[in-house]
């Protein structure tokens, strides 16, 4: 169970999903059925961008996505203790999800020698690419917009602390001290029973597993500094008040707005309203979107329905009048186990950086094919929204991450028309999707 020490890195999701689902969430969360919300603020205008969307998606790496990528630094070959060995091309659905705490990372890791994913069992199951074919809307995007081949998590760990570093830039508390993995029992934030410890990294990376604080937070993000400067923002997650929302939401492990009126107006659920809202032109200034686990690109969630949901999101913003004014980010919150052949470069401290994730930058200044080799990383989409509306940093990442701005767009160039993602699922099939009231991650 998450916050324990496994023996092997893999574990089958379904299995464990059915058992904690019957088992309840034990932290007594209550919502009321989710109701249309009241409009956000007027969008305010920003240096670059009226509006910017964060789209998120689970579990995966550069390599694992884009290994055959044209003009990218990708492989198709991995480092092993014994030698190389050879990708094999597979689906996107996975059964078997490989572990991705801050133990396993370190292993796969091996002091920069990329070489240490075959330490266990299944031994080399990692070692693959998913077939470009599955994810045609991935590559239709990144080819006609902008692709990031050396952006990296923040640390060498899980959702937990990745959400939060979308959210932040970094999950310092102080003392020289980070929170790192995830707690130790669900939901992961306010609503979690009495007792639930987090784990905590040192600056010198020294793990202290279960010796952090419960995951009721009252450090800053970028809510505050957003909420400050009269700049409208929402976070458009699965439903919540039953298993899934509750236990894997950015914001459920954030006090003031957990406990405070924005759950309620800020906070949207379903996922799904983000079409209502671009339909009506109701777009906040700042919106994070999360999957529905069935949507997303986690291993093991039995779907391959994630190419297309971020694609129709995308769709749903081209062609309506707010893609003149636009920048979405399309990006994954960790590596998800697999393998990846770039060590993550500068000095390792708090557990980071970690592996690399796909970034994909979408906009109508956005460069025409543009694969970018410039260092980003998670902090970067938080400094880069910082940037777009002059707000004060926040103290974490944000602080000495590049901002993309002036790499992925060229604001001398005419708005781009868009041209719309083609898709195996369609915009009806997803709308009309149940809810899979499973957890986007558990780890």
């Amino acid at each position: 169970m998450p916050g324990s020490h496994r023996s092997s890195r893999y574990v089958r999701p379904l299995a464990f999903l059915i058992a904690l689902a019957a088992g309840g969430c034990g932290g007594g969360t209550s919502s009321s059925a989710p109701g249309p919300l009241p409009p956000p603020p007027p969008a305010t205008k920003g240096k670059y961008f009226t509006h910017v969307v964060v789209i998120v998606q689970e579990n995966r790496t550069f390599d694992n996505l884009f290994a055959t990528f044209p003009g990218a630094d990708g492989t198709t070959v991995g480092k092993t203790q014994h030698g190389t060995i050879r990708l094999r091309k597979a689906n996107l659905e996975s059964p078997i999800s490989p572990n991705n705490g801050y133990t396993f990372w370190r292993h796969d890791y091996n002091n920069g020698k990329m070489n240490g994913f075959d330490t266990e069992p299944p031994d080399q199951y990692v070692y693959q690419y998913v077939d470009p074919a599955q994810i045609k809307p991935y590559w239709d995007l990144a080819q006609q917009y902008v692709l990031a081949d050396h952006n990296f998590q923040t640390q060498g760990s899980g959702s937990f602390t990745a959400h939060q570093d979308l959210i932040r830039g970094g999950t310092n508390i102080g003392g020289a001290q980070s929170l790192i993995d995830f707690p130790s029992a669900q939901p992961w934030g306010c609503d979690a029973p009495s007792g639930t410890r987090t784990s905590l990294i040192s600056l010198s990376n020294q793990y202290q597993h279960l010796q952090g604080p419960y995951p009721c937070l009252t450090y800053e993000t970028l809510r505050d500094t957003l909420d400050n400067a009269g700049i409208s923002w929402r976070y458009y997650t699965p439903p919540t008040g039953g298993f899934s929302g509750n236990l894997w939401n950015a914001f459920e492990a954030i006090k003031a707005v957990r406990q405070g009126s924005e759950w309620t107006t800020n906070v949207a659920s379903p996922e799904t309203q983000i079409f209502s809202d671009i339909r009506h032109g109701q777009l906040a200034s700042v919106s994070w979107v999360i999957p529905d686990y069935a949507n997303s690109d986690h291993p093991g969630d039995n779907s391959d329905t994630g190419p297309s949901w971020v694609a129709q999101v995308v769709n749903a913003i081209g062609e309506s009048p707010l893609w003149n004014t636009t920048a979405i980010l399309v990006v994954w919150d960790d590596w998800g186990g697999w393998y990846d052949h770039v060590a993550p470069p500068g000095a390792r401290s708090y557990g980071g950086l970690g592996f690399r994730i796909p970034l994909i930058a979408v906009a109508p200044f956005a460069k025409d094919g543009y694969v970018s080799h410039n260092q980003y990383e998670l902090g970067s989409i938080v400094a880069f929204i910082e940037d777009n509306w002059n707000l004060p940093k926040l103290g974490t990442t944000d602080e000495h991450a590049a901002d993309f701005a002036g790499d992925f767009f060229d604001f001398t160039q005419s708005k781009r028309k868009y041209v719309p993602i083609q898709t195996p699922y369609s915009r009806s099939y997803l709308l009309h999707r149940r809810p899979s009231m499973k957890p986007v991650d558990y780890e």
